[in-house]
């Protein structure tokens, strides 16, 4: 009783914080709570700078933190929470806070009643609340996760469309984008890639042609013409949607962890065969599906290969085997150089070769054009 008393408040989103007020205002309330069980007023600390963060993990969570490092330190005589859920929905998280409590003789409290995690008993109804609450949490995203997969299937799912469509008014219907400037600028971009087969030079042609393209940041802003981006026209190129095919869970959430010993998050992208929803034909294109599939084989084909393989864009100039010959000897591409008036075109190979272990770079192999 000479500890003070933590009553810990949070919500899981800033929705929950906004709209289900009553569930705050009862949380707040276990303050009188700790009062009435004969804590005094100044003695009950209020922890709630989690509000509108997920329970799932203690990393974004500053206040628990806070909280797991007063009961570390045995400040904290009881905890109160109005359910474990509050507290962590991770056992992870919860085991921790635990292992403190009943190191330190510091209770926990929650609607039902106050525990004492040093006493078997009572740790066994706090862990059976702890693993409740993960079990909760995932029964919860499994329901609403299967839903949404349930609409995607279908090709339903309404999420955001690439700039050039529109969603329309029937379920699952994608629409071309009623402006025909719009459009135009679509079409350009599939036009000059079959004509020049490079996303690069596409992109050089627009801001040779002096040509802006509709760009946006998301489905609510208005649509800003500006001179495009690389990595925009590539994307056009890239994105299935263009090609009529409906797709969803292109991407996973990964968790790792950092060089400073951090959970973090990052988005993988996955291979086409491991989407989760592929629907083709399901709506209007700007080419077909069989175009499509050779344009990301040509795209794939542009990338700089490494040595002994092949591939590569094709460049400017008048040397017909650029990027396409290779050296006989230590099987890298051959770079190419121009001589003379005539400017005759040359290939020599400019590699290390190997010699006792060693790189070493050798005397420059040159061919000539007509040999």
């Amino acid at each position: 009783m000479q500890r003070a008393a933590v009553v810990y408040i949070r919500q899981s989103s800033a929705a929950q914080v906004e709209h289900n007020r009553e569930s705050t205002a009862r949380q707040y309330a276990l303050a009188d709570r700790a009062v009435a069980l004969g804590w005094a007023r100044d003695q009950v600390i209020v922890i709630d700078q989690d509000l509108g963060l997920s329970g799932a993990s203690a990393a974004q969570r500053s206040g628990f933190v806070q909280l797991t490092t007063e009961v570390a330190l045995g400040h904290v005589g009881m905890v109160l929470g109005l359910e474990v859920s509050r507290l962590a929905r991770n056992n992870a998280d919860w085991y921790r806070l635990l292992d403190l409590c009943g190191m330190t003789d510091t209770l926990i409290g929650d609607a039902d009643g106050l525990y004492h995690p040093g006493l078997f008993n009572d740790r066994l109804v706090l862990g059976l609340k702890g693993t409740m609450s993960e079990a909760e949490l995932h029964i919860l995203r499994a329901r609403l996760d299967g839903g949404i997969r349930n609409k995607a299937a279908r090709g339903e799912l309404r999420r955001g469309v690439p700039i050039g469509f529109v969603w329309g008014e029937e379920e699952g219907e994608i629409r071309f984008d009623p402006d025909a400037a719009v459009v135009a600028a679509i079409r350009s971009v599939f036009e000059q890639f079959a004509e020049l087969g490079s996303a690069r030079r596409v992109w050089l042609w627009f801001h040779t042609e002096g040509l802006n393209f509709p760009l946006r940041f998301n489905q609510t802003d208005e649509i800003r013409w500006t001179p495009p981006t690389y990595t925009a026209i590539h994307h056009i190129l890239t994105n299935p949607r263009y090609a009529g095919a409906y797709c969803y869970g292109k991407t996973r959430n990964e968790r790792y962890v950092d060089e400073q010993g951090q959970i973090r998050k990052r988005i993988r992208q996955l291979p086409q065969a491991d989407w989760a929803v592929l629907i083709p034909e399901h709506h209007p294109g700007y080419l077909d599906w069989v175009t499509y599939e050779a344009n990301q084989a040509r795209l794939d084909g542009n990338t700089r290969p490494q040595p002994h393989q092949a591939g590569g864009a094709l460049r400017e100039g008048t040397a017909l085997l650029q990027g396409l010959a290779i050296c006989g000897h230590c099987g890298r591409h051959l770079r190419t150089h121009y001589r003379g008036r005539n400017v005759t075109p040359g290939y020599h190979c400019a590699g290390k070769d190997i010699v006792g272990g060693r790189g070493v770079l050798l005397p420059q192999r040159r061919w000539r054009a007509d040999r």
